[in-house]
């Protein structure tokens, strides 16, 4: 039986191929994005056209993961329309560029509901369904940076990423005797293929930014970026982070990685999230609570 996806933040960049690749191999997917009619439409066209070119079920779906209402419509929908839903990507997130002490307190809470507090509203509205299930898949698409090399000028992003990757680790150990499995898929930096540089939204306080600009940091931004493209290899790409999805998808359950990490800059987090992934094994075998690192299948 042909699994049932949907795909958070699917309009562009990682999201988007995933989407696309995950319906090339056989699955019914949902490509959900928000303002389907507006700001959107034109990643409509094209998501519906590479549909019909491809022969396969690839379905946009409006989901605005920033609003409980359209995320429980939407999942509602999948649920209606299929019957069942037995995989979810956290993909939703954005980022920011420029010195931290810029950004406002207001924009550090709206990246952080992007990036972590989105993916609990999609939890609240899809794992009801799983759990009743008895199975499913949670693949969340976490960032080297949460363990890595953590380069300046991206702090609230980084630390945005790596709330959502905490997180990701205690759902799964809450989400196994229920099972549902979960995969964190960690990229690293990718300056080609995705919209993230070019998307990024900047300090709202300019005055403290020109401070930084004026100062010791001159010029500092440009430099940052010029040093991720540096670092990145020409041949990597973007697209290999859809191929990890897929792969982790059609494993089969029980056998599913619980982290693939896709970095060419070798950042140094698989080695960091080998240690500490470790460690949590440990503990809950010192605890006697082994049997949530095995989904029950």
């Amino acid at each position: 039986m042909s699994k049932i996806i949907l795909i958070t933040g699917a309009s562009s960049g990682f999201g988007r191929l995933c989407a696309n690749a995950l319906a090339q191999a056989g699955y019914t997917v949902y490509a959900s994005m928000r303002d389907i009619t507006g700001r959107n439409a034109k990643q409509v066209m094209e998501i519906e056209q590479f549909a019909r070119d491809h022969k396969v079920d690839l379905r946009p779906l409006e989901l605005d993961v920033s609003d409980q209402a359209s995320v429980d419509a939407a999942v509602e929908q999948v649920l209606k329309q299929d019957g069942r839903l037995d995989v979810i990507v956290h993909n939703a997130g954005h980022m920011v560029f420029g010195p931290a002490e810029a950004f406002t307190p207001e924009q550090l809470a709206a990246l952080y509901d992007v990036n972590v507090i989105s993916t609990q509203r999609l939890n609240r509205a899809a794992l009801p369904a799983m759990r009743q299930q008895g199975s499913g898949l949670l693949v969340w698409i976490s960032s080297s940076s949460a363990a890595g090399g953590t380069p300046p000028y991206l702090a609230p992003y980084f630390a945005a990423k790596a709330a959502m990757d905490s997180l990701a680790v205690s759902y799964s150990r809450e989400l196994t005797r229920w099972g549902i499995e979960t995969s964190i898929i960690v990229p690293g930096a990718f300056t080609k293929g995705t919209n993230h540089f070019a998307n990024a939204d900047k300090p709202e306080d300019e005055a403290r930014a020109k401070e930084y600009d004026a100062g010791p940091y001159k010029d500092f931004g440009a430099k940052v970026q010029e040093a991720f493209a540096g670092i990145v290899p020409e041949d990597a790409d973007v697209s290999a982070v859809a191929t990890a999805v897929v792969e982790v998808v059609n494993a089969p359950p029980g056998k599913r990685p619980y982290r693939v990490h896709v970095d060419p800059t070798v950042d140094g987090s698989e080695v960091v999230n080998g240690v500490q992934d470790r460690v949590r094994v440990e503990m809950l075998n010192r605890i006697g609570l082994a049997d949530l690192l095995t989904v029950k299948v």
